[in-house]
């Protein structure tokens, strides 16, 4: 679990493997073999170059519940500075289950890395009524990325200048990620292929396996599955 779980999680983690420790003798565990995770605030990478196009409402106005798959999406980008060079990370968040609906990760954070990684998540279907909320960074405001939602039928909504709030639930995610398999962690020996590698089994595992609290401490993969039984017993 890439060293991450904090006592709560690890308590889930054993009690689904029928494993019963209390959640004291779990923190007495890990405070003996100092397993602490770190909590590391770095400065955010910012897309903004000014009003280029005319933006959107934002529809989803901090709204980030969803009551099913692909009603609402989040889009962002970060940036991971490593000896090797940086990497770029642009993600699609399906707001139902806070996990990653698809990724791309490039040496160049340009136009061309947010619409791939869009295109990855709509996979040439059509959604039409589906929300895509984005800040106001220059990739979400040139006529490819325009096009691309329209073709789609997705509606765009984005947050206001300077609010990173408006778009907490992206800003969540990163500080998940970065938190758990980024800061404090030594890649002094990786090339840019090789992080990438690593960032994207992250994402694989935190979309199939990664407990969350949020989901009832299951992972997002099994939170749909359980939701989908649901539906078909109605």
């Amino acid at each position: 679990n890439y060293c991450c779980y904090g006592y709560r999680r690890i308590h889930q983690e054993l009690k689904q493997q029928g494993i019963r420790l209390s959640e004291k003798v779990i923190r007495t565990i890990m405070r003996q073999r100092n397993l602490v995770a770190a909590s590391v605030k770095k400065r955010r990478y910012s897309s903004y170059r000014g009003e280029i196009s005319e933006a959107p409402d934002n529809i989803i106005n901090r709204n980030f519940k969803a009551e099913s798959p692909n009603q609402k999406w989040l889009t962002d980008i970060t940036e991971f500075s490593i000896p090797a060079g940086k990497a770029y990370l642009s993600v699609i968040i399906d707001c139902f289950d806070g996990s990653p609906v698809s990724w791309k990760i490039d040496s160049h954070p340009n136009a061309q890395l947010a619409n791939d990684s869009l295109s990855r998540a709509v996979k040439g279907k059509i959604y039409h009524g589906l929300i895509l909320h984005s800040d106001r960074g220059c990739h979400y405001r040139w006529p490819g990325w325009i096009e691309l939602t329209k073709r789609h039928g997705i509606i765009r909504s984005m947050s206001a200048k300077g609010c990173s709030p408006d778009n907490a639930g992206c800003e969540s995610f990163f500080g998940h990620l970065k938190t758990e398999c980024f800061f404090g962690r030594d890649f002094r020996c990786f090339s840019l292929e090789k992080f990438t590698n690593y960032i994207e089994n992250y994402l694989l595992w935190y979309s199939q396996k990664r407990i969350k609290s949020t989901l009832n401490y299951v992972s997002p993969k099994q939170y749909k599955l359980n939701s989908e039984r649901v539906l078909l017993k109605q």
